[in-house]
Parts: C-alpha cells; sequence; structure tokens
C-alpha cells in the first residue's frame, strides 16, 4: 500500500509525457512548410491523374489516345463506349464482374475469420509443436505463387475443377501472412487477464473468440481484408491458368478485350473504369475504420 501512490505518480507522468510529445509532434506537423505542402500535391497530382486520364478516355472515341496534345477534359460518349461493352459477346464483362465479386468476396471472408481464428491460437492457446507449425506457415510465405503453379494446376485437373471457379476460391482461402499478421497483433491486442476473466464467467473458446478478441483485433482484420480483396481482385496469372472465356474474371474480360488485331481503346478503358469502381466503392465504405484501426495501432504502440 505504501508503494501503490509513487506507481500510480509514475504511470500519470508517464502519461503525461507521451501526451506532451504527442502534442509537440502534432505542433511540427502543422508548422510544415510551403514546399512540404507542394510536394505532397505534386505527389497526390501525379497518383490520380492515371485515374482521371483513364476516365477522360472512356468518355471520348479512339481519337482521343493520339491526339497532340493530349486531351484532358471528359467527353460524352461514355454510356456509348458501355454499351459497345455490354454487347461485347466475347468479353462476357458483366459476367467476369460478378465472377470477380463472388471470388474476391469469398476469399477475403475466408481469410480473415481463418486468420483470426488461427492468430487467436498461435498467440494465446499455447499447444504443443505451435512454434514448428507456425514457423511451417511463415516458410510458405517464401514460395511464390509461380513455383508452385504446375502442381496446383494438376491438383484442379485431377479434382475436375478446371474452368470452375473453385479452382479460383479453395486455394486461397487460407493465407499464411494474414495468419502470421493476426498473431502478432493478438498477441499485443488481446491481454490473458482478459481471456482468464472470461473463462471465469464460464465463456467457451469459440465464445472468447467471438466475443472477446475478434473485437479487439477488428482493425488489424480490417487492414487484412482490404489487401486480400485487392490482391484476389487483381489477381490475373492463376485465373488466366484455370479459367476460360465463359467463366472468366473481370481481369480476364478486361485481357480480352485487348487481345484482338484491333483494340478500342475507349471500350477497354470504358471496361477499366468500371473495374475499379468496386475498390473505390471499399475504401469508400471501410477506408475510415481502416485508417482509424491504424491509428490506433500506432498509439498502442
Amino acid at each position: 500500500m505504501v508503494l501503490a501512490a509513487p506507481v500510480d505518480a509514475r504511470e500519470d507522468l508517464a502519461t503525461t509525457r507521451r501526451r506532451r510529445r504527442s502534442r509537440e509532434s502534432g505542433a511540427e506537423v502543422g508548422k510544415a512548410g510551403p514546399l512540404v505542402y507542394t510536394v505532397l500535391a505534386l505527389g497526390a497530382a501525379l497518383s490520380v491523374f492515371p485515374l482521371y486520364f483513364m476516365f477522360v478516355v472512356a468518355t471520348r472515341s479512339n481519337d482521343a489516345i493520339g491526339g497532340l496534345p493530349p486531351v484532358l477534359s471528359p467527353g460524352g460518349q461514355l454510356a456509348e463506349n458501355v454499351q459497345r461493352l455490354l454487347d461485347n459477346a466475347d468479353a462476357h464483362f458483366l459476367r467476369g464482374l460478378a465472377n470477380s465479386v463472388l471470388v474476391s468476396a469469398s476469399v477475403t471472408l475466408a481469410v480473415v475469420l481463418f486468420s483470426t481464428l488461427a492468430g487467436f491460437a498461435f498467440a494465446k492457446l499455447p499447444f504443443r509443436g505451435s512454434n514448428v507449425l507456425l514457423l511451417t506457415i511463415i516458410a510458405t510465405m517464401a514460395i511464390p505463387l509461380q513455383l508452385g503453379l504446375i502442381p496446383l494446376y494438376i491438383l484442379m485437373v485431377k479434382l475436375g475443377w478446371v474452368g470452375d471457379l473453385k479452382a479460383v476460391i479453395v486455394p486461397f482461402l487460407v493465407s499464411g501472412f494474414g495468419v502470421f499478421m493476426m498473431r502478432q497483433y493478438s498477441a499485443s491486442a488481446v491481454s490473458d487477464e482478459l481471456i482468464e476473466a472470461a473463462r471465469v464467467d464460464g465463456c467457451s473458446t469459440l465464445r472468447i473468440y467471438w466475443n472477446v478478441v475478434l473485437p479487439a483485433v477488428r482493425p488489424a482484420a480490417a487492414v487484412l481484408g482490404l489487401f486480400t480483396f485487392m490482391q484476389t481482385w487483381n489477381d490475373f496469372l492463376w485465373p488466366y491458368s484455370v479459367l476460360n472465356q465463359d467463366q472468366p474474371t473481370v481481369q480476364l474480360s478486361l485481357a480480352t478485350l485487348s487481345s484482338g488485331y484491333y483494340s478500342d481503346f475507349a471500350q477497354i478503358f470504358a471496361g477499366t473504369a468500371l473495374a475499379t469502381l468496386p475498390l473505390l466503392l471499399v475504401f469508400v465504405l471501410f477506408g475510415r475504420q481502416i485508417i482509424g484501426g491504424i491509428m490506433e495501432g500506432a498509439l498502442k504502440a
């Protein structure tokens, strides 16, 4: 009891110092000079310009590509280009768009679920051989997809999944990176005392995961889900290997548009603009939560 007050006083002093350093660092950021803002504005403009020019070409005819100086203002032919895209029987664009939504959503949900479960088990449920198993999972991250492409394709042939969406969903339901990431985050975000308190209250392991662990690791799970969705949506090599033109993803549909003797760039860029909309929608819906999760992790550190 005699030592309680000095310990609390030291903790309060340390907290006050951290807050003061945080305010000072925020003040220093607020005092950034014009050169910093100029560089940031230039970087933002260079990042956004390709997307803007894609939209410009999607709203004009093919003459906009080769025009000198290049046309930088949107036109009025977007509806016509989109209609020609949808009427293209070889591309199956709408089917490819729907397939990509289904594949990306399924893989993302599975990766987040299994990664949070495995991360919780490795971090808070000690069992024999856990370190060896975790090292094995981490070792799988060193094997590139290109190295396992042929064996994986042979397995899909044996299972009869070639040309089926199962071939691009099932092999990627679990991610070694996701398991490792959630293990590291669970180890720091979930305290052992909280888990023991839940066990004393009579919670089962699954209930502890659902009511205690999952809310605590939600920021990291949101970041993992975003990265997984983007990676799956933009994947081209593996879907190109196991799918066909009758059951494409959106990336294969775009590749079909540009594989002929004549490239209709207005149609291609219209399809690319439509294929980018789901990614932008994910950022709009979940961007604030993801950024908040990253900032929360930074403040905890």
